[in-house]
């Protein structure tokens, strides 16, 4: 019998007949895979799935560790009696949960009961496990709020397809988000703007839709994330943009910047040239700022940003030119790497380590810190070969805000330019050809972005996320050598059938 798991499992050896999930069903194991099974199986099917001792008739999940040598790994025999779902861990027991899910008939992603359906699962055995450790979705949350209760329903669907980094994209020009209890006017000035440009930021003359826009999350709803995305084996990545990407903060603290007049929260997009200023007190702000972050965030790796930094301010700045002296350094990029060692020598204290993306690279970050490379994958390729960690996410396969169709303007939602249709996604390679066995050790894995300039609402995110994320998906999870575009193109469907039935309308595939 055929399957359409995404991402493509390892081994599937199918076997005839199939397993009925009826209302006398049982449940067996760990306390997790019991939530579970209820919390994904009981609403179509309006099945209880107590526990019992029963062999037969029954769902069955347990751990043992010592069968499995690669973390996440899990094993599903299914016969027309029971289903046996084995793991190393408790991460690999859940992702055979999404699996089952999947190869439950659709309607088990019903909302409410769901009578006369034959909840069907195909009998046969899969071995699966991850191909990379790190399979993150980035969602920009500083362009266009989205509430706590949208991000956990993005969870949700970043779990269904097996990733589990969910990068939080919280401060930015145009808005900072995450409460600091220290600095209070972050989120009571720097969370809002006055109103949004309309249309692309390069037309000119620009137009705004005179709306004030914002919001921010508190520390208890950033620990409410962190606990629901644990829950399904996710963790959340913060990131903090320093020293660019800052005017929302200046605008808060004009202290921050570089020049006499005050600032606002941006109102449009594109680089823009403010940036913090290179102070001792402005590190210990940030310090400051940090230290609250790894309080509600328990993530190894804190994000701190680093891109598109332009230095005029500085080079116009009579005291940076003179703080640079003080340094002993002989430039401002020079200055910039003073300051992402310093972060990073803070985050160290922590015991955490700096993730920054690729740009990071040209300012010395010291070889703890971790490379996200977005421009290309031949920047990744230098990090690894330097002794960095790195993060494939290069924009020309991984882009989820670039353009699907060729024909743009007609059919497609105005973004900020790009091309990324599906197939391309699905071409993404994690690990280059050039990279050599050693610096391919490096490379944790990788993760699509969803950068929301032309992205303000849910609706619109999952028309640009979908079915490009299924793609992204199968490219992090599943051996290179068992991938194909093809065949992808056969399951994809029923995939984006699941979608609708949870209320996600991705882009109709072509």
């Amino acid at each position: 019998m055929d399957i359409r798991v995404i991402p493509k499992p390892v081994e599937w050896a199918p076997a005839a007949s199939s397993f009925v999930l009826t209302a006398e069903t049982a449940v067996q194991g760990p306390e997790a895979f019991v939530t579970n099974i209820r919390r994904y199986f009981s609403t179509a099917t309006g099945f209880p799935f107590p526990a019992a001792s029963s062999r037969t008739n029954v769902l069955q999940g347990r751990i043992e560790p010592e069968r499995f040598d690669r973390p996440g790994a899990y094993e599903l025999v299914i016969t027309p009696e029971s289903v046996h779902a084995i793991a190393g861990d408790e991460a690999g027991l859940f992702y055979a949960v999404q699996t089952l899910r999947q190869l439950a008939p659709p309607e088990i992603f019903r909302s409410a009961a769901v009578y006369g359906v034959p909840w069907e699962i195909p009998c046969g055995r899969i071995l699966d496990y991850p191909r990379f450790a790190w399979r993150g979705v980035m969602l920009d949350c500083s362009r266009h709020f989205f509430d706590v209760a949208y991000i956990k329903r993005f969870l949700d669907l970043l779990a269904l397809h097996k990733f589990n980094v969910f990068h939080w994209h919280l401060t930015d020009d145009q808005g900072w988000r995450p409460e600091i209890r220290k600095y209070p006017r972050l989120i009571e000035i720097g969370a809002w703007r006055a109103q949004t440009v309309l249309g692309h930021s390069s037309h000119t003359p620009r137009c705004y839709d005179g709306k004030p826009h914002g919001g921010f999350y508190t520390q208890a709803q950033m620990r409410e994330v962190v606990a629901y995305a644990a829950e399904r084996h996710i963790t959340v990545i913060p990131e903090i943009e320093l020293p660019g990407h800052a005017t929302a903060a200046i605008a808060a603290y004009p202290e921050l910047g570089n020049t006499v007049e005050p600032l606002t929260v941006s109102t449009t997009w594109g680089v823009h040239s403010h940036i913090l200023n290179a102070e001792e007190s402005t590190i210990r702000f940030f310090q400051d700022v940090l230290d609250e972050i790894v309080e509600i965030f328990p993530s190894p790796i804190i994000h701190i940003g680093g891109d598109e930094v332009c230095m005029d301010e500085w080079k116009a700045s009579p005291r940076v030119q003179t703080r640079l002296r003080e340094l002993g350094l002989g430039s401002e990029r020079a200055l910039q790497g003073y300051l992402l060692r310093r972060i990073g020598d803070h985050l160290s204290a922590h015991g955490r380590r700096l993730l920054g993306w690729d740009e990071v690279l040209e300012h010395d970050p010291g070889t703890e810190a971790v490379v996200m490379t977005w421009r290309a994958s031949e920047h990744g390729v230098q990090a690894a070969n330097r002794g960095h960690d790195v993060i494939m996410c290069p924009k020309d396969y991984t882009y989820l805000d670039y353009y699907q169709a060729v024909d743009q303007l007609r059919s497609e939602p105005l973004t900020i330019h790009g091309f990324v249709p599906l197939e391309k996604a699905y071409a993404f390679e994690p690990i280059p050809q050039e990279l050599a066995a050693e610096g391919a050790g490096r490379v944790l894995g990788g993760q699509a972005q969803l950068w929301t300039e032309y992205i303000p609402d849910p609706e619109r995110l999952h028309y640009m996320m979908y079915p490009r994320a299924l793609a992204i998906a199968e490219a992090l999870w599943t051996q290179s050598s068992r991938r194909d575009y093809a065949d992808f193109r056969r399951r994809a469907p029923h995939h984006m059938r699941i979608l609708q039935r949870l209320g996600v309308h991705g882009r109709p595939m072509d």
